[in-house]
């Protein structure tokens, strides 16, 4: 074996700038793709669950078979980067196309575009993760340089992933609006009492933005409504619902243009002679209108179906390209300084020696628990702010709250975990991190069964749970490389490609179970369908008369307990499993780790 000489500073920004790179993908994919197909494009979220998971149990035998073609591939350019390189570019273009599905399929159609694209885009990434995570022990001796490399290369891929959940949300709702504007398939459709029938009414809002009980309605000979919607031709399909969460919308009641509204416009079918209409203002503009017992008004709606759809498709471009450069600067400046001599074995032979290194067995586990538990929040996340909290600045707090917590998140793996590491040994430094995350749980728990509804007082639990996943990310991907000497002290084997392959095909498993989750939660607790996008004028009338008998809700009151209970309750008890089996099993502390170095340096 080659001597190893320490990394340059070039080599180690190449391999942090690929990090951010992949993990901008992967967190496009694992915390959007649900919504993408869900509630965008109204694919059944059990379908889409079951989708994710199986694509994960695909993986079982894929992950694997990639850790073998990697060990097994001998170029003048090493056998890491050509499948680095392969898999970043083949990976990037099934990203697209996994969000630029066809407006023209639906049903059974739109599930199979869905599965197709998804399995492809989790073959592809393998193809590119495998590789990228086995240069660590591949190129860096073991002790503080693995612990280093490791610590960079997960918390750039902390910051890859920070930026993502930062940035999507707004990115996709400004380049959608650019593109749907200028879309040559917008049509206007005009709509007035003198030929349709306003059932009309106007809500007062508290100051936090919520429905008050203070309701004024309408007779229909007394009002003067002009409607006029802009959108796609896919916006007028059926009936027509449009309300702040679909629409950009601008209007007047009796001459007030309220400084807080939102608005919700419904007819059962474009042909109805029958529309119903409420307002929702602040108090100022509700003691204005109630002045006059007749209602006045104009309404100018911009669909914004098309919005989201255009914007993701385009944001996945960005993401994609950003991806392959970053990766090529890392191809082009890492060189794989040394090549461990693996001997290759059948798939049968691999399973078998993945089994037989019980560390390696005990960190997968660890690491599946672990992230089946902070996916299962992130998916449910958008849906908590979006229809829970709500409010028509939803995505400004659903943006705010992730720049904070992805903030943390990346605090904790630059900051935190050096500091810690100077008091602490890893193991010590795990626990933390899980007793962290626990207690942050606890908390939004608490703050769920208050009622708690502004975005600030969420910043307490975000701060303990996003900590202790930076801190648990860069731990585990150690723990994962320190198995590869204990593999070749026990076994006679090292394996880093067939040992990192399982942390790729564990944390994508992780993402499976937890999309099924949030998509069995949504479907038990009907999230989306209890929504305002799918009211009709019938549901639109019972709301309201709902609001009027003091009865307050954006999604049923047992949606709303059920999605919190879910967020909350289950991470909890998955964190607690998770860190009783690492506490019974993990054996490779610190004195350990040096015992197998002395032996391992014995027997070269």
């Amino acid at each position: 074996m080659e001597t190893k000489k320490g990394l340059t500073g070039i080599e180690k920004f190449a391999y942090g700038i690929g990090a951010v790179g992949k993990d901008m993908v992967y967190m496009l994919s694992a915390s959007y793709v649900l919504y993408y197909f869900q509630d965008i494009l109204k694919t059944s979220a059990i379908a889409m669950g079951v989708i994710l998971l199986v694509a994960r149990i695909f993986d079982a035998f894929n992950d694997p078979i990639m850790g073998i073609v990697v060990a097994r591939t001998k170029t003048r350019w090493g056998k890491f980067r050509p499948w680095l390189l392969i898999g970043t570019i083949t990976n990037a273009v099934i990203l697209v196309l996994m969000f630029s599905a066809p407006p023209s399929l639906d049903g059974k159609g739109l599930i199979a575009y869905a599965a197709v694209t998804y399995i492809l885009w989790g073959v592809t990434y393998t193809m590119m993760d495998i590789p990228y995570w086995s240069m660590i022990p591949a190129f860096t001796e073991g002790g503080k340089e693995r612990e280093g490399l490791s610590a960079l290369g997960r918390s750039c891929a902390g910051v890859g992933s920070a930026i993502v959940t930062i940035i999507t949300v707004m990115a996709v709702s400004a380049i959608g609006s650019s593109l749907a504007s200028k879309s040559s398939d917008n049509i206007t459709k005009e709509i007035s009492s003198a030929d349709t029938s306003f059932s009309t009414y106007v809500i007062e809002l508290d100051q936090d933005g919520n429905p008050t009980s203070n309701v004024i309605g309408y007779e229909k000979e007394d009002a003067d409504i002009s409607v006029s919607i802009t959108g796609s031709g896919r916006a007028f399909e059926g009936a027509y619902v449009f309300n702040s969460d679909n629409t950009e919308s601008v209007f007047t009641v009796n001459g007030v243009a309220p400084e807080t509204s939102r608005v919700e416009f419904v007819m059962d079918s474009e042909n109805s002679s029958q529309a119903g209409l409420v307002f929702y203002v602040d108090h100022d503009a509700f003691e204005k209108i109630r002045e006059t017992d007749t209602v006045s008004a104009q309404l100018t709606m911009n669909s914004t179906l098309e919005v989201e759809r255009l914007g993701f498709s385009a944001f996945s471009i960005v993401v994609g390209v950003l991806f392959i450069i970053f990766i090529s600067i890392t191809c082009i400046c890492i060189k794989e300084k040394s090549s461990v001599d693996m001997k290759t074995a059948s798939v049968g032979q691999m399973f078998k020696a993945l089994l037989g290194n019980d560390q390696a067995m005990t960190v997968v586990i660890t690491i599946v628990l672990f992230n089946t538990a902070t996916y299962i929040t992130s998916n449910l996340l958008i849906y908590f702010f979006k229809y829970d909290l709500a409010g028509s600045n939803w995505q400004g707090n659903y943006t705010l709250f992730n720049t904070f917590a992805g903030g943390m998140q990346i605090l904790a793996m630059m900051l935190f975990f050096p500091l810690l590491r100077k008091a602490f040994n890893t193991i010590k430094i795990f626990y933390i991190g899980v007793f962290s995350a626990i207690g942050g749980y606890l908390i939004l728990l608490a703050m769920s069964l208050m009622g708690a509804k502004s975005v600030y007082p969420f910043f307490v639990p975000g701060f303990f749970i996003m900590s202790a996943v930076g801190i648990l990310n860069v731990i585990c991907t150690i723990f994962l490389a320190n198995t590869c000497d204990y593999g070749e002290f026990k076994n006679g084997r090292r394996d880093e490609s067939v040992i990192f392959s399982m942390q790729t095909f564990v944390v994508k498993l992780a993402s499976g179970v937890a999309a099924l989750v949030a998509a069995i939660c949504l479907s038990v607790f009907n999230i989306q369908e209890n929504s305002d996008v799918d009211m009709t004028f019938t549901v639109l009338m019972e709301k309201v008369t709902s609001i009027k008998g003091n009865v307050v809700e954006t999604i049923d009151t047992g949606a709303v307990f059920g999605l919190r209970m879910v967020m909350t309750l289950t991470p909890i008890a998955v964190l607690v499993i998770a860190l009783l089996v690492f506490r019974s099993r993990y054996i490779l502390t610190d004195e350990k780790l040096g015992e197998i170095s002395e032996e391992l340096k014995s027997r070269s």
